[in-house]
């Protein structure tokens, strides 16, 4: 991310806090930070990870605060799949694509213009659009290989069983 669009999320984090008579914690800074370092979609054990390494420890329920206040500053967005929750940082760039394995889960963002131009295009009654998140749900392709070389072990199996 540039470090300007990082010094802009500081800034109106810093006077939400000022606004609402918070106390400007170097754990909730922290917590900010790091989630700048990762990608796109993270977990709250990913996020742990990051302040670990760090060398900053951050209780979960710190965390869990953090994580609320920053949904209502639109920082990040949750989202709940079979795998557990995700969160979206949207610092950058709020309308995403992403792709979903429904086997690993694993998170990967599609970059297409095509798409956006479409949502965007989109006129809702009595709705303003913000932002948006599409999800493909499927089967990456490692996900699809490890199943094919199952599928084959086991061909391969019976037909040693059967002679």
């Amino acid at each position: 991310m540039k470090e300007n669009a990082k010094n802009t999320v500081r800034k109106q984090f810093s006077e939400y806090l000022e606004i609402n008579d918070l106390r400007k914690t170097p754990e909730r800074f922290a917590v900010l930070e790091a989630i700048f370092e990762l990608p796109p979609y993270f977990n709250l054990a990913e996020l742990n990870e990051e302040l670990e390494k760090k060398n900053f420890h951050v209780s979960r329920t710190t965390l869990y605060n953090a994580m609320k206040m920053f949904q209502k500053l639109h920082f990040v967005f949750p989202h709940k799949f079979a795998s557990g929750t995700y969160y979206e940082s949207t610092f950058g760039n709020a309308n995403r694509c992403c792709q979903v394995c429904t086997v690993c889960g694993s998170i990967t963002v599609v970059r297409s213009a095509p798409i956006v131009r479409a949502v965007e295009e989109i006129k809702l009654r009595r709705f303003r659009k913000e932002n948006f998140s599409l999800y493909i749900f499927g089967i990456c392709s490692n996900c699809q290989a490890k199943m094919t070389r199952f599928k084959n072990k086991n061909k391969i199996l019976q037909s040693d069983e059967q002679r």
